[in-house]
């Protein structure tokens, strides 16, 4: 299938934006401008993000390797269309699959990012053969996000409480719709719920100057759609502390714990290589997340928080080791890679780093 080009904002010079018709809703998609040809390299993108995260990783990769990265549904240019969060993250394993398809592509090299991480875990898991190898860019965990306790992901209370579409910030949500990076300035900042606020306190290790691409991260950001179906999803009451428990719809739900599970990729028809990169100052993906309920809970902010024995903070890390341990002890192979001083998003802190690792993982 030939991409044929349309025209986009905040793209690089050397970048093309596509769209692709499947069988399934139209699909937003990156490409190195002019490249028809090449191991295809799927780079699939996380939560509150879109495919403009890739850029600068896409035209540093070698000539060889066709990069393609989509906006999954919710996020990006990609056709509106809401999650079924009962599905875990299928919805978007599906549109992958029938992209690749509509691509003519068999089979691929994938990267995912935080929630894509486990997209392309799932990916490995639901369309053997698809994957050749498979990268993690710090992944959630294998027992979803939220409400889990131990290296097996037990569920905390039943109705997987504290996960899921209540847990967004009201007013995070509001500047989200209104695709302002900023709200209400105070003293020359940004207010600590804007998107700003949070790329600079939650996703990138803390520094005294801001990256050269925070506004192309922030415009990517203010690409997610909100909504019950979509960011951050409903949610239903719960006698359990802190009173919400997952909904049926939108992002937030699809990576709940009563929903979301990558932790059968042990007993995968075929068993990838895998490659786990993850950064030490880490925020959002590690074994006491700033994002956590419980955390939060610990640190005064939520009301009411029963104590660490009821209530623990999910070892994220932990969870995800234990799971490749297993993979490794049934057949496949891991390697972990882990950045000091990176946050979340080490493709954009330490691409160099990230990039060698990767391409030695592809050879």
């Amino acid at each position: 299938m030939t991409l044929n080009a349309v025209a986009a904002d905040h793209l690089l010079d050397g970048i093309q934006a596509s769209d692709v018709d499947t069988d399934r809703l139209r699909v937003r998609v990156l490409t190195r401008a002019g490249q028809t040809s090449g191991r295809p390299l799927l780079l699939v993108h996380g939560n509150i993000s879109s495919s403009l995260f890739y850029q600068r990783l896409m035209l540093a990769l070698p000539d060889d390797i066709r990069p393609i990265a989509p906006d999954l549904r919710g996020f990006g240019e990609t056709q509106d269309e809401p999650i079924d969060a009962t599905r875990g993250l299928g919805d978007h394993v599906d549109d992958l699959v029938g992209l690749l398809d509509a691509l003519g592509i068999t089979s691929v090299d994938a990267v995912g990012w935080s929630m894509g991480g486990g997209v392309v875990a799932r990916l490995a898991l639901d369309a053997p053969g698809r994957v050749s190898t498979l990268t993690l860019l710090a992944p959630i965990s294998p027992y979803g996000y939220g409400c889990t306790r131990g290296e097996d992901g037990r569920l905390v209370f039943a109705d997987a409480v504290g996960s899921g579409g209540g847990g967004g910030t009201p007013r995070f949500v509001e500047l989200l719709a209104a695709k302002d990076p900023d709200g209400t300035m105070t003293d020359g900042m940004p207010e600590l719920a804007s998107p700003r606020a949070t790329l600079r306190a939650l996703y990138v290790a803390p520094r005294a100057d801001p990256w050269p691409d925070e506004d192309l991260w922030v415009a990517s950001m203010l690409t997610t759609r909100t909504g019950s179906g979509f960011y951050p999803g409903d949610s239903t009451p719960s006698p359990n502390w802190p009173g919400f428990a997952p909904g049926s719809r939108g992002v937030l739900n699809s990576m709940a714990p009563n929903h979301c599970r990558w932790d059968d990729l042990p007993g995968a028809a075929q068993r990838p290589p895998v490659l786990w990169i993850r950064g030490a100052a880490d925020q959002i993906v590690a074994d006491a997340a700033g994002l956590d309920l419980a955390v939060l809970g610990q640190a005064g902010l939520i009301p009411g928080y029963p104590g660490a024995e009821a209530v623990p903070p999910q070892p994220m890390i932990v969870q995800t080791r234990a799971v490749l341990d297993r993979y490794a002890a049934a057949g496949g192979s891991y390697r972990e890679v882990v950045l000091d001083g990176t946050g979340h998003p080490a493709h954009l802190e330490r691409q160099d780093d990230v990039l060698a690792a990767l391409l030695e993982h592809l050879g």
